[in-house]
């Protein structure tokens, strides 16, 4: 804990606001509670310079979370009171952005049966727009109302009170004109404001009943606290004159880190993300609309994503969790549970649009400021953000929680929100919550647009392609762990899918349905087998850790030193998870890994690159396999990729037999022990699903989690094995690698050569039938109706997995000369319901 973080947990008897008070006269006036709710600060503000800081919003001061909640759901424990159980029904609450979308979401708990919509400043492409306001006095003035249901701010009956929600009531502008536009386009008879304090001055007050009298509606106020600040004559430039100058001498002393008068940050380590499992289909909060039955669905899955975060955390002593602008209630209920799991001292507080004077005074209210850019492609632009008393506040651990549009190459960007926070504490964790996009591509706008130029126009957006989800993770999609792997796929669990191998063959060869559009039963691997396999990974665990190490070495020397690891589901995902491992072994990187399908003759999953594209930079996308046959995804994946700006085409494998790559781990063609297997190497995932009555236009592709081979997987146990072996092959990988990248590696294609004289030599003409390599083989042997292997003559142990499954199959295996690969196999080239194996004939011609 930093010296003043000790400092202001034992001492805490200076208001924060008797700094700003002193120099510019202003008195903060109002009721007992009222200053330890509010503080003091001073902004760059042309309409008003000073800044109230509430202590229990949850902005710009870190409070407990059970703090900031309980202070909004007690207010709508009042307006529950105040309007009595029939009104309460019928009620809805509106919050205000940016500041009150959290309290207003707490007051629609307390309130307990009320829907929450909150004003946004942030357009959603397809939602069309049902009205609008402007705030007289912030940073950021302009207000969209997006809701889902256009029928949530429509009064039925008309006697349904609207419950408006703002941090603070001063001039009452902003409520007050809200209240008119909105009572033009959906008139009622009720309205209840609800504030944390009333600080309107004698003048203002007399406002509120006027205004009532003229639209013809009770209009009630509840707040916790209220009071006035008496501004002397002359205060707003004044005010200026002194942010000014205060700014010019923390420019000549501070260093330049991002933050007001801090020492320099230390490079940023890469966060590690922590996958939350939050429940599908509940919104990230009230933008389109927060219903009670989304209420209780969140409710009961917030104490399990409390687990994982508390898990994460470890032995953390003071832990922020640190929320986004708008996104205020979700990271807030993540703070209150996370108070009933952790032993740690946790606080709350969230980012902000709004600049303030940073002052390390503790009779200032805003001691440190963080600056870093935007990172979610706001509507008005790029600009700086900001996080408030933070820095100096002894975190232990920063939990950031953004929502999916905000998850951003900006955001971890070298200046990024994420760098920033790691120059102030050993601890930073990222939690991302899927963005919500309601399922309907637009609302149909009231039919008359108000006529006041407080109100936005209603004029539909353009429509786009919705928000695609977050991607799937272990323990809820695949045996790996949440961190070693994002699979950018739908989850076709509940799905039939698989058909008999030789029905599928048919239908495959006869043109009838391409291989994707269905699954071959998942091969169950007999006691025998299974001895193999290990028998297979412990002699050539230390030939794949090489290989992995100079693969990865090469790709972090050559393409990015932070690369984002995209595999190709399946048989590139275990490597991307053993390049992930190497990474964090060498040199503590956290990389990210995500696992797409690639389809041959469909290409890739382009909404897959859409997703990677909105959350990456492209250019530090590296694609990886396992191994190359002959090219044919190579090829695929770089005409797949010719339509799509930045993302550089080249695979990274393990093993390139084939020569039909420049980064790669080796060119011998070897065992790979992840090959003797399918799902249950690989995660218990399936192959890649690609079918038109399953994957729309904007879905991603799909596969299945076989939950129920959990008895059998091993697909830990491979990347354990293989990892425990890195220590050993250092000095191997860095001398292959220093060779690696002295020589020339361009592609020879030399597999691709093989395989079309093997298809003509054997009388089979068709490229697609001859699958060369141990790999390529062996998943013919265990997916398809294979007819012979051409076996190297004098290759050893490598192929003891083959000979068995051939055995098993009854399919010829023939040693060869002059083979560039181990092995090859030959799927049955005319393949008819009833024919196994050698029992075929090759055809003459196709």
């Amino acid at each position: 804990m930093s010296e003043r973080a000790k400092r202001e947990e034992t001492v805490d008897v200076v208001w924060t606001g008797s700094w700003v008070a002193e120099r510019l006269g202003v008195e903060l006036v109002g009721d007992g509670e009222l200053r330890d709710l509010l503080g003091l600060a001073l902004r760059r503000n042309p309409k008003r310079a000073h800044l109230l800081v509430s202590n229990v919003l949850g902005k710009h001061v870190p409070q407990k979370p059970s703090v900031v909640y309980g202070a909004g759901f007690e207010l709508g424990e009042r307006v529950r009171d105040l309007l009595g159980e029939a009104e309460a029904r019928q009620a809805v609450v509106l919050g205000y952005a940016e500041t009150a979308t959290g309290l207003g979401h707490a007051v629609a708990d307390g309130l307990g049966v009320a829907p929450y919509l909150h004003s946004t400043r942030r357009p959603v492409a397809g939602v069309a727009r049902a009205g609008g306001f402007e705030e007289s006095h912030s940073h950021a003035t302009s207000h969209l109302l997006l809701p889902e249901d256009p029928a949530l701010l429509s009064p039925t009956p008309s006697g349904a009170p609207l419950v408006l929600v703002d941090d603070e009531f001063s001039t009452g502008n902003t409520v007050l004109n809200t209240i008119r536009a909105l009572h033009e386009l959906y008139p009622r008879e009720r309205y209840v404001i609800v504030a944390l304090a009333d600080m309107r001055s004698v003048e203002d007050r007399g406002r509120l009943t006027e205004f009532a009298d003229e639209i013809g509606a009770r209009v009630d106020l509840v707040a916790r606290s209220a009071g006035t600040v008496l501004l002397p004559e002359g205060v707003l430039e004044r005010g200026q004159s002194l942010v000014a100058a205060q700014e010019a001498k923390q420019d000549a002393t501070a260093p330049g880190s991002g933050t007001a008068g801090d020492a320099s940050a230390r490079p940023a380590p890469v966060p590690a993300r922590i996958e939350l499992a939050w429940p599908a289909g509940i919104p990230d909060g009230g933008r389109h609309g927060f219903t009670p039955e989304h209420r209780a669905a969140l409710e009961a899955a917030l104490p399990a994503m409390a687990a994982r975060l508390d898990e994460a955390l470890g032995d953390a002593r003071r832990v922020l969790v640190l929320g986004f602008e708008e996104l205020m209630y979700a990271p807030l209920r993540l703070g209150t549970a996370l108070e009933q799991v952790s032993a740690a001292e946790v606080r709350y507080s969230t980012t902000t649009r709004s600049p303030v004077l940073a002052l390390d005074d503790p009779g200032y209210a805003i001691r440190s400021r963080l600056v870093f850019p935007a990172h979610d492609d706001p509507a008005d632009g790029p600009g700086d953000r900001y996080a408030y008393n933070v820095a100096g506040a002894g975190f232990d651990a920063v939990v950031a929680v953004v929502d999916s549009a905000a998850d951003t190459p900006a955001l971890h960007a070298p200046d990024g929100l994420l760098a920033r926070l790691a120059a102030h504490t050993d601890h930073v964790l990222l939690a991302v919550v899927p963005s919500y996009t309601p399922p309907c591509a637009a609302a149909s706008p009231p039919a008359a647009v108000p006529s006041r130029a407080a109100v936005s126009s209603q004029v539909a957006e353009r429509q786009e392609p919705p928000m695609l989800p977050e991607p799937l993770r272990g323990p809820v999609f695949s045996s790996y762990a949440a961190d070693d792997v994002g699979w950018l796929l739908q989850d076709f669990s509940d799905t039939e899918l698989e058909a008999p191998t030789e029905e599928r063959e048919e239908a495959i060869q006869s043109g009838g349905a391409h291989y994707a559009e269905s699954l071959p039963v998942e091969y169950q691997p007999t006691p025998q087998y299974q001895d193999l396999f290990k028998a297979a990974l412990d002699t050539s665990a230390a030939r794949v850790a090489r290989a992995v190490g100079t693969v990865t070495e090469t790709v972090l020397a050559e393409r990015s030193p932070r690369p984002v690891l995209v595999s190709l589901a399946r048989a590139g995902t275990p490597v991307g998870v053993l390049m992930r491992r190497w990474a964090q072994y060498r040199y503590g990187l956290d990389l990210p890994h995500y696992a797409v399908s690639i389809v041959r003759g469909r290409g890739i999953d382009a909404n897959a690159l859409r997703w990677l594209a909105a959350h990456h930079d492209p250019a530090d996308v590296v694609f990886v396999d396992g191994w190359t046959g002959k090219g044919a995804i190579t090829r695929e994946l770089a005409a797949a990729l010719a339509e799509f700006e930045g993302f550089n085409p080249e695979i990274a494998v393990l093993a390139d037999p084939g020569g039909c790559v420049r980064t790669y781990g080796t060119r011998e063609d070897f065992l790979i022990p992840s090959a003797c297997l399918n799902s249950t190497v690989s995660g218990l995932i399936s192959r890649t699903v690609l079918r038109a009555d399953l994957v729309g236009p904007e879905d991603f592709h799909g596969a299945k989690f076989y939950r129920e081979l959990a008895a059998t997987d091993v697909s830990g146990h491979f990347i354990d094995t293989v990892a425990d072996r890195f220590g050993e092959v250092v000095d191997a990988v860095d001398a292959d690698v220093k060779e690696l990248l002295a020589a020339d590696r361009a592609p020879t294609w030399e597999g691709w050569a093989a395989v079309e004289r093997i298809s003509e030599e054997y009388g089979i003409h068709d490229v697609n039938l001859v699958k060369p390599g141990v790999g390529e083989t062996t998943r013919v042997l265990l997916r398809r109706v294979p007819w012979k292997i051409l076996a190297k003559r004098g290759a050893g142990a490598d192929l003891d997995h083959v000979r068995l499954l051939a055995e098993q199959r009854g399919v010829e295996v023939e040693e060869v000369d002059e083979l560039p690969y181990t092995c090859v196999g030959l799927i049955h080239p005319q393949f008819t319901r009833g024919a196994t194996g050698a029992d075929g004939r090759a055809v003459a011609a196709k």
